[in-house]
């Protein structure tokens, strides 16, 4: 039972690994078998099977009172049930594909304030609320506008730079 208990906390402490490194460990096996077991050979996945297996196999021998041959057998089957989850949670996780990245096009009809005055003819910087976020943008303007004032995104020429006019 001693073995088994050391394999359920050899796969904790696997995954805690797993956990504080971030994916750092997955490298190692990255590309093994030409790509056929890609997700599978993840540490998290590894971990859990291990884990369970050992900790499986304990609960197996110390309930039932089996011999170690077939406490390994209901082990396995428990890891192989926790790697599989881990797996599918894990793929599932990656997938998540629901949020849309804010585009500079978002901000038009939104106000902000001048950070950097903007003179006539060239530009200056004005600070908007993105998602949440204060992002500054590179802003032109048909007139000028002094800093800290309001002022309105009439549109979003490029990706880092809009056009504005002072609010009334």
């Amino acid at each position: 039972m001693a073995w088994f208990l050391g394999l359920g906390i050899t796969g904790v402490v696997l995954l805690a690994l797993a956990l504080v490194l971030d994916g750092v460990l997955d490298s190692v096996l990255d590309g093994a078998l030409d790509g056929v077991l890609d997700g599978w050979l993840s540490l998290p996945v590894i971990a859990g099977f291990l884990a369970m297996t050992g900790f499986g196999g304990a609960l197996a021998m110390g309930v039932t009172g089996v011999g170690p041959a077939l406490a390994t057998g209901c082990g396995a089957v428990c890891g192989g049930g926790t790697a599989w989850l881990t797996y599918r949670l894990s793929r599932a996780l990656m997938r998540d594909g629901s949020a849309v990245a804010p585009r500079g096009e978002d901000l038009v009809g939104t106000s902000g304030n001048v950070v950097t005055a903007i003179p006539d003819g060239g530009f200056g910087e004005v600070l908007f609320q993105l998602a949440g976020q204060p992002v500054k943008f590179a802003a032109r303007s048909a007139v000028p506008v002094a800093r800290g004032a309001e002022v309105w995104v009439e549109a979003a020429p490029s990706a880092t730079s809009v056009v504005v006019r002072a609010v009334d």
